[in-house]
């Protein structure tokens, strides 16, 4: 299966530009999410799990991505992507695509899944298609459960039309008033707190909510004639728009946005292709949305509760479990047999690669051995995202009341995260931590933890450098490495970070990292120059990259230049690439790649050369603007021999996997076969293959 991002034929010729569109590019990563979900090959609740991915995906685009576009086109309509398009061709362009996108996702729940599922003994019915019994007792529980919670609001001279609230599922109502024969409006919000598939009273038949208020609708409008009702479901803009240079208290200011975010502008409607048009447009209007971007569906709205259902315990519907498994390199205690981290560092380096090797037994551990060792005399760590239950915060808590220096930088900035992590900063504070909140005009994106030691010598310095959130949760689900080292260089380097993310140091350049925003752009375009001058002398060179996203065009430019020069570069982008491969005179030299699987591919490693003595950096930093110029990111240089052949191997893996998807010149995306020359076998499938030989980790 393909999916496109521009109607243009694959002839390079015709290309006038050297980049894709950005967003254009991102529903382009979305539809392979959707073409995971429509994989038959797939158990049935693992292709509905990716139909709540995609859903939720495009939730978060239209809440920061269409947003930021519609706040442009009103303050800069003039203003350019890098491709050419201004911000109105790209509305009406993701306008068109995702209109298309969201019905095709609407049917492979409703055509393909809804009957695999019932056939499997897990129905969704609607109303009608219920028998009597289920009915009454469905009724019997909206009287008891569900009619205490509702609260229509009437909408006429003396009532104005009500606030919709962010990602909320509604009934628009048409009623008639006996009295005066006039017709009437109202809205009833369907409670979010309450499930949105409910139990029909057999275990494994669900109605959705919205049906059974709908059936009951004469219970909140008594004497009224019921006409007509239609789900529908609102998405307003959710990024921030915080000015923290001029807040004297960030947190505050925060809290203050958090509030104004509520009432943000709409930038989506989603209603039953039903609805008729008088009643679209009165939502049109009221909720003062451009039309082009209402999407009419035939199924159930808000599929990303569809969660609900994915949870269901029907092993047999799922994937086998995976158990991470305990990196064999970890040395424990001779009498409970604990894992000793410490120990384990002062033999070498440890690179960790998640979910593979499990979270709990590695990084959390060491936080935690960190927390309990009265050997420890100071932990600093940044939080961007973690648990809601977080082990790590737990450990941080008992560190800081066992009377250790604990210095914590919440990032409370994190989108979508803002309000738990204000929660966490304020829970730290209160048990004796030092928290700081991130810096200003910039977020801390960066994944570090530093142990400072009193060993038998002296002080020593052990830490952590990550790709991915420090939460436990999700280190089952992302694909990330991460590095745990007392590399005495490499912790000078961190501990000097630290410094600068809570003081006032300007250190720079580092030795061991490189730091964004300081150098992080100039450093990699340096190290792409130098494969270019290496390739043009006739020494080996290459570029080999796994990230989430590259839209930068510096890097992109140099990336051209290296390719022109001679140089191999194989990269593999999950989500959006705006650079265009395979382009005679331009990019030939170049492949892009995407594997979407059951783990999120999350890492980002960057492999500079040909050889052994290449140099690998793993980090959190894409080769995107808002990475380069407004947060703070660390890459760091893996040095250990056997540490960088293991890097080497995770690249080579993904480089080959037959499953992988690949980007042709004209934006095409191309799922690769098993049988084309140089495909092997599945990254992931090969990866867990691995750790199952290792002891487990339970």
């Amino acid at each position: 299966m393909a999916t496109h991002a521009h109607a243009v034929a694959d002839d390079p010729l015709v290309f006038g530009d050297r980049f894709f569109n950005r967003e254009l590019s991102w529903l382009d990563f979305n539809e392979r999410v959707l073409a995971v979900a429509e994989d038959q090959s797939l158990p049935l609740l693992e292709r509905l799990k990716f139909v709540a991915i995609y859903a939720g995906n495009l939730d978060e685009f239209y809440q920061v991505r269409v947003a930021t576009l519609r706040r442009q086109h009103a303050a800069a309509p003039a203003l350019r992507s890098a491709d050419g398009l201004d911000a109105a061709t790209q509305l009406q362009l993701i306008a068109e695509r995702a209109a298309t996108m969201a019905k095709r996702h609407s049917q492979i729940f409703t055509r393909d899944l809804k009957p695999r599922l019932a056939r499997a003994g897990i129905k969704v019915h609607r109303w009608h298609q219920l028998p009597d019994e289920a009915r009454a007792a469905l009724d019997a529980n909206f009287v008891e459960r569900i009619f205490p919670v509702l609260t229509p609001l009437a909408v006429d001279p003396g009532h104005p039309f009500p606030y919709i609230s962010n990602l909320s599922l509604n009934l628009a109502v048409w009623l008639r008033d006996p009295a005066d024969r006039r017709t009437r409006f109202a809205r009833v919000k369907v409670p979010p707190l309450l499930p949105r598939f409910m139990s029909s009273g057999e275990e494994t038949t669900f109605v959705p909510l919205e049906d059974v208020i709908a059936a009951n609708l004469e219970l909140l409008f008594p004497g009224m004639e019921l006409l007509a009702h239609y789900p529908f479901r609102v998405t307003r803009a959710s990024d921030l728009e915080l000015d923290d240079d001029d807040a004297e208290d960030l947190l505050r200011a925060l809290e203050a946005e958090l509030r104004r975010r509520r009432f943000s502008p709409t930038v989506r409607l989603e209603v039953d292709r039903r609805m008729p048009g008088h009643l679209v447009d009165l939502l049109v209007r009221e909720l003062q949305l451009p039309g082009a971007h209402v999407h009419r569906l035939g199924g159930p709205l808000g599929l990303i509760d569809t969660w609900s259902l994915v949870a269901l315990d029907r092993p047999d519907l799922k994937h086998p479990p995976f158990q991470p498994s305990s990196p064999a390199a970890l040395v424990r205690e001779p009498v409970l047999g604990d894992v000793d981290i410490f120990a384990t560092l002062d033999r070498g380096d440890l690179l960790v690669h998640h979910p593979y090797d499990s979270f709990t037994g590695t990084v959390q551990a060491f936080i935690e051995q960190a927390a309990a060792d009265p050997d420890v005399l100071a932990i600093k760590q940044t939080l961007y995202r973690t648990s809601g239950e977080s082990p790590i915060v737990d450990a941080l808590i008992a560190a800081a009341e066992a009377g250790k220096q604990v210095v914590v930088l919440v990032e409370i900035k994190a989108r979508f995260d803002e309000q738990a992590n204000i929660a966490w900063a304020r829970m730290l504070e209160q048990a004796g931590c030092h928290v700081v909140y991130g810096l200003v005009g910039l977020k801390t994106h960066c994944k570090l933890a530093l142990v400072v030691r009193n060993e038998a010598d002296g002080i020593r310095r052990y830490v952590h450098v990550g790709t991915g959130n420090y939460h436990p949760t999700t280190a089952r689900l992302y694909e990330d490495v991460g590095l745990l080292t007392a590399d005495p260089v490499l912790a000078a380097d961190v501990s000097h970070l630290f410094n600068q993310l809570t003081g006032y140091s300007r250190r720079s350049p580092y030795d061991s990292l490189i730091v964004a925003p300081q150098d992080l752009r100039p450093r990699i375009v340096a190290m792409i120059g130098r494969q270019a001058e290496a390739a043009q002398e006739g020494r080996p060179a290459r570029i080999a990259w796994k990230m989430n996203s590259l839209v930068d065009e510096e890097v992109i430019e140099a990336l051209y230049a290296a390719s022109g020069a001679g140089v191999r570069v194989d990269l593999l982008v999950r989500g959006i690439c705006t650079l265009r491969p395979g382009v005679k005179g331009l990019s030939e030299r170049i492949t892009v790649r995407s594997i979407v699987g059951r783990f999120l591919e999350h890492s980002r490693i960057y492999r500079f050369g040909d050889a052994e003595d290449d140099e690998i950096w793993i980090g959190s930093a894409d080769m995107m603007h808002r990475n380069l110029d407004r947060r703070v990111e660390v890459l760091a240089r893996v040095d250990d021999r056997a540490n960088r052949a293991r890097l080497r191997e995770i690249l080579d893996l993904a480089f080959t996997d037959h499953t992988a998807w690949q980007l042709g010149p004209s934006g095409t995306w191309r799922q690769r076969r098993s049988h084309e020359r140089g495909a092997g076998p599945p990254l992931q499938e090969t990866l867990m293959a691995r750790a199952g030989r290792v002891i487990i980790d339970r």
